[in-house]
């Protein structure tokens, strides 16, 4: 019988099966020499002495031209594989860069997060559930749980009505482009952007002095007393909340605008020849047909306030009744500098966001969006 190693030669078996294994050594290690040649440059550059302008510019260029240097010889390089391997690699060329930051930077720090979550202040010490003892019964955490279903009542439904609303109005209107683009401006600006603007609105002075505050200018004007916004319990939290539907607003309308531009003209033309009313065409025609961008929009609005933080701690720092979870999880790993308890309430806080982006990924899945 012949030897099979001759056979394999002879039939040129073995130098595409040793090409084919060479190629994928050279497909994998290639990028990853690619990866640490940018990694040392830069280390390079941050150890350099150039001016930070240089440094910047240099690093800007390098990263943006490495990444794409990088992506561009690993598809290369999986392109020269046999058919049945550049099929199997090509995906994890794109894929997984994305999927092992997502790992380094979301997944290893959430289970590190987890894990001191059972331990003391210094996380030397196991505690067991202690700290989550501490997230269910401490009365701030329970005002932080009160607070942030307000936000989560108040702050999507108005956001996702008020959207609605001047998305069908300014629909009709002849300045619809200026009208909506005044109503996203607020999208611009940062929530802690927000924030700082809103103290002026908010901004009290003793009846004595001038009120510089445009509510409260507003209201002496009128011939009122002026008032402290931000400690007047419990209206404070809707005071803050208002921020939130300002800066909210524009998304919800620019989304459901767009929903409400793909629905059919014969339906709603339909409608009125059968004598329905205009009211009648928008919760019986409008509504249902948008119905799944509505879901989408208001569980995205929800995740939003399920993580509020930004306004609460730049208008009163959660004093005056203010406080929410994340402000709460804030306080305790760096000013109570208590680690323990500060990654029981972010544990908590995950809990607390993971149905709602289940439930919006199961829409986009509905929808197929993805």
């Amino acid at each position: 019988m012949e030897n099979p190693e001759k056979l394999l030669k002879s039939s040129g078996i073995l130098d595409w099966l040793t090409a084919g294994v060479g190629r994928v050594l050279v497909s994998l290690i290639v990028p990853v020499l690619t990866f640490v040649v940018m990694w040392q440059g830069f280390i390079f550059l941050r150890e350099g002495e150039a001016s930070k302008l240089v440094t910047a510019v240099v690093a800007i260029i390098w990263g943006v031209g490495g990444v794409g240097l990088l992506f561009l010889m690993s598809n290369w390089l999986v392109e020269q594989l046999p058919e049945l391997w550049m099929t199997r690699l090509r995906p994890y060329v794109f894929v997984g860069p994305a999927l092992a930051i997502l790992t380094w930077y979301l997944l290893l720090p959430t289970l590190r997060t987890l894990y001191a979550s059972f331990f003391d202040a210094s996380t030397s010490s196991f505690v067991g559930l202690q700290n989550y003892v501490f997230a269910f019964t401490d009365p701030k955490m329970l005002e932080s749980f009160r607070n942030n279903l307000l936000w989560l009542v108040f702050g999507t439904s108005f956001s996702v009505i008020f959207g609605l609303l001047v998305a069908i109005l300014a629909d009709r209107s002849k300045i619809e482009t200026v009208a909506k683009s005044l109503i996203f401006l607020p999208m611009a600006i940062s929530f802690v952007g927000a924030g700082v603007i809103w103290r002026f609105i908010y901004f009290y002075k003793p009846p004595s002095q001038e009120q510089i505050g445009l509510l409260n200018a507003i209201l002496v004007g009128l011939g009122g007393e002026p008032q402290a916004w931000l400690t007047l319990r419990p209206w404070n939290n809707l005071f803050l909340i208002a921020i939130l539907i300002w800066l909210q607003t524009g998304y919800a309308m620019v989304l459901l605008s767009a929903a409400l531009k793909g629905v059919p003209e014969e339906l709603l033309e339909a409608g009125r020849i059968d004598g329905a009313s205009e009211v009648q065409i928008f919760f019986r025609i409008l509504i249902p047909y948008i119905q799944g961008t509505i879901v989408t929009v208001s569980t995205t609005i929800l995740i939003l306030t399920l993580k509020i933080f930004d306004i609460v701690f730049v208008m009163t720092n959660g004093n005056y009744g203010t406080e929410v979870i994340a402000s709460q999880q804030y306080k305790q790993m760096f000013k109570f500098q208590h680690f323990g308890r500060g990654s029981a309430i972010a544990i908590v806080l995950l809990i607390a966001v993971i149905p709602v982006m289940w439930y919006n990924l199961k829409q986009f899945g509905e929808q197929e969006a993805f």
